[in-house]
């Protein structure tokens, strides 16, 4: 395949088999176990997935851990923090080599702004190419007849094996960003409230354009199960895992539905 050819023709979806069984591995993405489990042998076609970010540790001057902030997204459970960049790196050397092993396509990994660069070396280090950033910018209450963004944003890098060819005059334009609410259709809430909840319309054009039908897509951080969810509805194939026992129950269920 390509990067990135006009998907033509394809796969009806009655006539895409999602034969394996719907189930989250609950396992450590930095395991090379975990992936065995997940995949069964079979290699992913498509690296879609949503590690932790590099939010670092909250400390007072001198020292000592600050309190969690009520109210605040990114200081619920199971948010993990880092104590700094550095610590952010080796993470990412201990579960992306791992990962990348088993994808014979593109990778896609979702990250804040201090986690760009760790991603970014560890990436180089294993020969892959960067070919953009698929931006979401979050959408916040209608004002005034307005809809207003927040003044923040979430970016998922996006690696190839080989450079990105230039598109054609008749190929479709690539979709780099989406504007949405967090949980703009009842999803994240329904599910437990996941801080890294990512709404199906941004994930839509991510697997619509790196992926195909019947393809099966890796997720070793599936948290609350968006990602996978999001590849079977759009005739997919998903094989994820989850350290977390009770959100590795919750998407099991979540997919099997």
């Amino acid at each position: 395949m390509s990067w990135l050819s006009p998907q033509r023709g394809g796969s009806r979806v009655s006539d895409i088999k999602l034969s394996r069984p719907q189930e989250c591995v609950c396992g450590d993405a930095r395991s090379e176990e975990t992936y065995r489990s997940a995949l069964r042998g079979e290699k992913a076609a498509l690296l879609l997935t949503d590690p932790p970010y590099c939010l670092l540790t909250r400390r007072r001057k001198r020292g000592e851990l600050r309190e969690k902030r009520r109210g605040v997204k990114i200081d619920r459970d199971p948010v993990l923090r880092f104590e700094d960049v550095r610590a952010y790196r080796k993470f990412t050397e201990e579960w992306l080599p791992k990962a990348a092993a088993q994808v014979t396509g593109a990778l896609i990994i979702w990250t804040n702004f201090l986690g760009k660069d760790p991603i970014r070396a560890v990436a180089a280090g294993l020969g892959l190419h960067e070919a953009g950033e698929f931006v979401w910018a979050k959408k916040t209450s209608e004002r005034e007849g307005n809809e207003q963004l927040l003044r923040v944003y979430e970016t998922a890098l996006v690696f190839l094996r080989e450079s990105l060819r230039p598109l054609e005059p008749s190929d479709r334009p690539r979709v780099w960003c989406a504007a949405a609410a967090y949980d703009e259709e009842g999803e994240a809430q329904r599910w437990g409230g996941h801080p890294n909840h990512k709404p199906f319309s941004v994930l839509e054009p991510l697997v619509r354009q790196w992926s195909r039908p019947s393809e099966l897509i890796l997720d070793p951080f599936a948290g609350s199960g968006s990602i996978p969810a999001a590849a079977l509805r759009l005739s997919r194939r998903a094989a994820c895992s989850e350290i977390d026992p009770q959100w590795a129950g919750r998407v099991s269920e979540r997919l099997r539905q």
